[in-house]
């Protein structure tokens, strides 16, 4: 019998096999539609909730709680932030806004359509990324770690740290939770990791690389953070701090590879 150049020697199917790893490439995109966007908004987070966006923005003073018009970026309507707070990420529960602050542990739950701030909540950590699937809110601190968290109380339920291939993918920020994945950019990146919930898996890439040119970002810091899903419509959109544009797009999945990763001796 032949020996196989990736198997040299080994007459065992199933160990030729554990010599070759599966690898899928980072998923592309189409864009759909191009919205006009603030180019002022320092956007930490970004929801869509019965026919509007709803959007968090960042920096100490500057802060802001945003009802938005998709079609013309229009701002319908508009809370100021407390001075003391740098807003973060935000997400929508039941008929509240529910926004994450960055250094003050301290989460501001707002009436959905009045923008009245209704309370407090209180949490440990840093306040990065916000979303929720059916039961917990989902909040990412910049490290690797994810925390479900009770909507009531904010009583932390469980935690899961997120890894590719065994490796923690730190600097977690926006989030989004799309046909049961949690969808995380990477601060700094051009890259949104699809985790499985219930393990931290890193389950694929969507890799958004062009999607807004250099030339229209108008500092370092104008990068990918800005996630939101359109459940009724299966719309997915995207946008950034200080991006000019909110895109929506159709994530087109790539095929998977197989590669040798090496020989037994």
């Amino acid at each position: 019998m032949r020996s196989s150049p990736l198997c040299p020697r080994v007459p065992v199917l199933f160990f030729c096999l554990a010599t070759i790893l599966v690898a899928r490439a980072a998923d592309t995109y189409r864009v759909v539609h191009s919205y006009p966007h603030d180019q002022q908004a320092f956007t930490q987070g970004l929801v869509y909730v019965d026919g509007h966006l709803y959007e968090s923005t960042g920096i100490s003073g500057q802060s802001s709680l945003r009802m938005l018009d998709l079609e013309t970026g229009s701002i319908l309507k508009f809370q100021d932030v407390p001075s003391k707070y740098f807003g973060e990420g935000l997400t929508a529960w039941g008929n509240t806004l529910i926004q994450l602050t960055w250094q003050s542990h301290t989460a501001l739950v707002y009436d959905r359509l009045t923008f009245r701030l209704l309370r407090t909540l209180s949490y440990t950590g840093e306040g990065w990324g916000l979303t929720h699937d059916a039961k917990s809110l989902i909040l990412s601190d910049g490290t690797s770690t994810l925390r479900f968290f009770d909507p009531a109380t904010f009583r932390e339920l469980r935690r899961i740290v997120v890894k590719d291939r065994g490796k923690p993918v730190v600097e977690l920020n926006e989030l989004e939770y799309v046909h049961g994945e949690i969808y995380a950019d990477v601060w700094h990146s051009n890259r949104i990791a699809r985790i499985s919930p219930a393990t931290g898996n890193v389950l694929g890439w969507i890799d958004l690389a062009g999607i807004l040119p250099e030339n229209q970002r108008s500092s370092h810091e104008a990068v990918l953070n800005g996630i939101a899903y359109d459940a009724a419509n299966d719309r997915l959109f995207v946008t950034g701090k200080l991006w000019p544009r909110l895109f929506e797009i159709k994530v087109i999945p790539q095929k998977a590879k197989l590669i040798p990763v090496g020989h037994h001796k």
